[in-house]
């Protein structure tokens, strides 16, 4: 027939009680058993087959048995029999343990580490036959570092080694300009732009991003008309926030020619916000060309590694 009542504990196992004999002398007062009790309710003392009382006749400290009076003489006449919940043990199931069970900071490094003094040199269990990454991590991928002695996730991102931000923008079209006047080239064409940093509708500036301050590298060319003046002076440069920066170039045609290459490069140090147009100065032409059959104009940047 089917089984009534509370179902039988399958899970755990049952325990058997220990216990442990003495001879007493008539005057030694303390003895040492092999487990210690939680407290003297979990041990039954027997004196002469005589329960004591755990109130008064006994204290226990850890596995040390104090009577408050000396035992009689006799072999084997003091006997202590440990409560079952003194002795027992229950083993946890597989999986039973839950990250909600376990306490803030309670795995401690001593128990993920083979040197409970350098946190670093992690177990070899946590990587061995590990599926390894076979292709550059992507940019959300995370590692571990010591940021101070505190240990703190960080997206590859922000590791890696690339020369970004960086862009290279052209123009479209060429550019008709005032003479003797500094005028913004309109870089109205990207190559590429990996910060989506570069304005080529409106403002056609380089903007640095947050926390993506430094210095940069900076390259601009442009192809000029120049006036019939054999003397004309021309120049390019860089400007920061709207004024001149340390980038720039400056000469004069000295032939007959009707256009002029003229180049700049040099490193700026920028903060984020900061932003980066590319100007031209020439006395007495009128445009600056798209390209020639030499060369196209552009205006490019890329952010450093390590400087």
């Amino acid at each position: 027939m089917a089984y009534l009542g509370t179902p039988i504990d399958t899970t755990n196992q049952f325990q058997s009680l220990q216990g442990k004999r003495f001879n007493g002398d008539g005057s030694t007062t303390a003895f040492t058993l092999d487990i210690a009790p939680s407290s003297v309710f979990d041990i039954e003392v027997f004196v002469e087959n005589v329960r004591q009382d755990p109130n008064s006749a006994y204290s226990i400290s850890g596995t040390t048995l104090t009577f408050t009076g000396a035992p009689p003489s006799g072999t084997n006449n003091i006997y202590v029999v440990h409560q079952a919940k003194a002795v027992g043990t229950i083993e946890v199931l597989d999986g039973a343990i839950t990250t909600a069970k376990l306490g803030a900071d309670a795995v401690t490094e001593a128990k993920i580490a083979d040197d409970a003094v350098e946190s670093e040199h992690l177990n070899d269990n946590i990587i061995s036959g590990q599926t390894a990454l076979a292709a550059t991590p992507a940019d959300t991928d995370e590692f571990l570092i010591s940021d101070g002695g505190t240990i703190k996730r960080i997206d590859y991102s922000y590791i890696k080694a690339a020369n970004t931000p960086s862009f290279q923008a052209t123009m479209s079209g060429n550019q008709t300009i005032s003479a003797s006047t500094e005028t913004k080239i309109q870089f109205d064409t990207e190559s590429f732009d990996t910060d989506s940093a570069y304005d080529h509708s409106t403002n056609y500036r380089f903007t640095v991003p947050s926390g993506k301050g430094g210095k940069y590298f900076v390259n601009l060319t442009a192809h000029t008309s120049v006036g019939n003046n054999t003397f004309d002076g021309i120049r390019v440069g860089t400007f920061i926030n709207g004024s001149f920066s340390t980038i720039g170039f400056f000469t004069r045609r000295f032939n007959d020619s009707n256009t002029r290459t003229i180049s700049a490069s040099g490193i700026l140090t920028l903060s984020a916000s900061d932003y980066v147009e590319a100007y031209v100065f020439i006395e007495n032409g009128t445009t600056v060309y798209s390209s020639v059959s030499y060369g196209v104009s552009n205006f490019s940047m890329y952010k450093l590694i390590g400087a």
